[in-house]
């Protein structure tokens, strides 16, 4: 069985499809393990949620809980103004249109108009919403830890980091060694920023992997070889351009 991870997809449907079909995903021989935010900024939030969705209750996939997964729950589940300007400062606007149409707000971004976009996603797309609540903040095999953004090494155990930390935490993780034998997976924090390329990232235990696709740069994909790694990308810039690489 193949083990491929795919990360900070943020709305980019197309570009997520066209990596499943060049990857030659297979539900009945690979395992597929996508480590969160499926939304925000890109423009098909919704069909990436639902892709997902069919992904991991039909297919046997992996989906783990990202920060803006999060932000999206708290934006439409509580009543918290500072939590909503923060969502719609960090791409949830796109979320919300590919939810409520693209034309909702057309005369502004008012409480109103927001308060209209909570209750109707509430009462459309529940399935959804349940599915993103589910959502565990890690996973484990023998071999790699997945997580969203990292684990704090300050925790001789790796999984009493806090789940905030798990789909939040940058610069203490990547820059410390952890304390963990495994090779920990995530995303969160861009390969350009880790090494100023979008390809993916190969550190000292850790392996970083969002290549940028929501900003116009790639969509990456790891496959977990016994002896060493695979990678691939579809391409964001201009026409998406596929190309794969082994390390």
């Amino acid at each position: 069985m193949r083990v491929l991870a795919i990360s900070d997809i943020h709305g980019m449907y197309d570009e997520f499809c066209e990596l499943l079909a060049f990857i030659s995903f297979s539900p009945d021989t690979d395992r597929l393990i996508l480590l969160g935010d499926y939304i925000d900024r890109g423009p098909k939030s919704k069909e990436v949620v639902q892709k997902v969705k069919q992904l991991v209750t039909q297919y046997n996939a992996v989906a783990i809980r990202g920060n803006h997964d999060e932000m999206f729950l708290d934006f439409l589940l509580q009543s918290d103004q500072e939590k909503t300007d923060r969502y719609l400062r960090n791409g949830g606007r796109a979320t919300i249109e590919a939810y409520c149409g693209q034309d909702w707000f057309s005369e502004g971004i008012t409480d109103e108009s927001i308060q209209r976009a909570k209750g109707y996603i509430r009462e459309h797309y529940a399935e959804d919403i349940s599915f993103l609540q589910q959502l565990p903040y890690y996973y484990e095999t023998e071999t790699h830890i997945f997580v969203h953004a990292g684990v704090n090494p300050a925790y001789e155990n790796w999984k009493d980091t806090p789940p905030y930390e798990m789909i939040w935490i940058r610069d203490p993780f990547y820059h410390h060694p952890t304390r963990e034998k495994r090779t920990v997976v995530f995303g969160h924090t861009t390969c350009s920023t880790l090494h100023e390329k979008p390809e993916i990232w190969f550190g000292e235990g850790k392996i970083g992997i969002d290549g940028g696709c929501t900003f116009g740069s790639q969509l990456n994909c790891l496959e977990i070889l016994p002896d060493g790694y695979q990678v691939y990308a579809v391409q964001t810039k201009n026409k998406p351009a596929l190309s794969d690489v082994s390390v």
